[in-house]
């Protein structure tokens, strides 16, 4: 039986941290096109690089910030 994940959600602006570093010594990139590509830009250097979504994610360590869209999920208690 295959369980499907549900996509992460990025919206514009976000920061990520990516778990190898780019060639210039940053790990950190904003989100600045989305779709099936997610279009990044190395905060570093401003280098910019399309990764497929699946990729990004696999990718991903964490989000340093999220960007203006972003509505955090209410505790359930």
């Amino acid at each position: 039986m295959v369980t499907l994940k549900e996509p992460v959600p990025f919206f514009l602006d976000d920061v990520v941290r990516l778990r190898k570093p780019h060639p210039c010594g940053g790990y950190e990139w904003t989100v600045v096109r989305l779709g099936a590509d997610i279009g990044l830009v190395c905060t570093t250097c401003g280098r910019r690089v399309l990764l497929p979504r699946r990729e990004l994610e696999r990718r991903l360590k964490t989000f340093v910030s999220r960007g203006p869209e972003y509505v955090a999920p209410e505790d359930a208690q």
